[in-house]
């Protein structure tokens, strides 16, 4: 799996010529910094940026509220048909997202929400996904009950239980959430094509390929090097590495702590 990644960073320090030469060479020869100021200077790359990071986090914070209350509901809160509800919950994971696309499209057509960040941010606030309220609600049930007695006592309440007491105790769970979370909106594509149509609206990845088909499309007028694609390419899949790689200890904590109890 790291070939790919390898390959981008050594093509985007390669000439055009050395990028395409056979037999390849995975050491740049000279090594060709100039290719990410073009890429730079000819990719909306801070404008790209800060779309991205406003859809990731709005839909981290509604993904992490919602997402919770509602496995917070399922672990502690009795009520009939408690099961069979989580068992619903849990089948629409297998309810492929194509399914939906049209039915949503035209809500949010007739909302005229299209072409903004709405379609992308609100939904996260509506539970936050099927497997994100399972993730979660594992792991509230490893926390011990006693909490909650002990937290009643003292004059809390099912809220103030959830935000003092099961919150704090589930930073493994809610931060391998976030990751995930973080993940998949850095990398958004199918949804956000679907919904920006404007350039100036659209997150890395679409930008990325916007621009691409702009640069050498049939009609373009203007040419961009592919390694100067290759060079903005590698800076738009550092963060995502980064971020797994300083919390992966989080990660794996949260994922195995949740998978101990059913």
């Amino acid at each position: 799996m790291a070939v790919p990644f390898i390959w981008l960073i050594s093509s985007s320090l390669k000439t055009e010529t050395d990028a395409f030469a056979i037999p390849p060479s995975f050491i740049p020869n000279p090594v060709q910094w100039s290719n990410y100021v073009t890429g730079l200077t000819e990719f909306p790359f801070v404008r790209s940026t800060i779309n991205t990071m406003i859809l990731v986090v709005w839909v981290m914070v509604g993904t992490v509220l919602s997402a919770s209350l509602v496995a917070y509901g399922f672990a502690r809160v009795r009520f009939p048909g408690r099961t069979s509800l989580f068992i619903l919950v849990l089948s629409t994971m297998m309810i492929p997202s194509h399914v939906t696309l049209i039915p949503q499209y035209l809500l949010f057509r007739e909302l005229k929400w299209l072409d903004s960040f709405k379609p992308l941010i609100v939904p996260s606030f509506f539970g936050g996904g099927a497997f994100y309220i399972f993730l979660l609600r594992q792991f509230f049930l490893t926390i011990p009950l006693d909490y909650d007695d002990a937290a009643r006592i003292d004059g809390c309440g099912t809220f103030a239980i959830f935000w003092r007491i099961i919150l704090p105790l589930s930073k493994p769970a809610l931060g391998t959430m976030a990751i995930f979370t973080f993940m998949g909106q850095w990398n958004a594509f199918f949804e956000p094509l679907i919904y920006l149509n404007r350039f100036e609206s659209q997150p890395l990845a679409v930008a990325l390929t916007t621009w691409v088909q702009t640069a050498h499309g049939s009609t373009s007028m203007h040419y961009v090097p592919w390694v100067a694609i290759m060079a903005v390419s590698t800076l738009i899949a550092l963060p995502p590495v980064m971020v797994f790689f300083f919390a992966q200890r989080h990660f794996i904590q949260g994922v195995v702590v949740s998978g101990m109890k059913g």
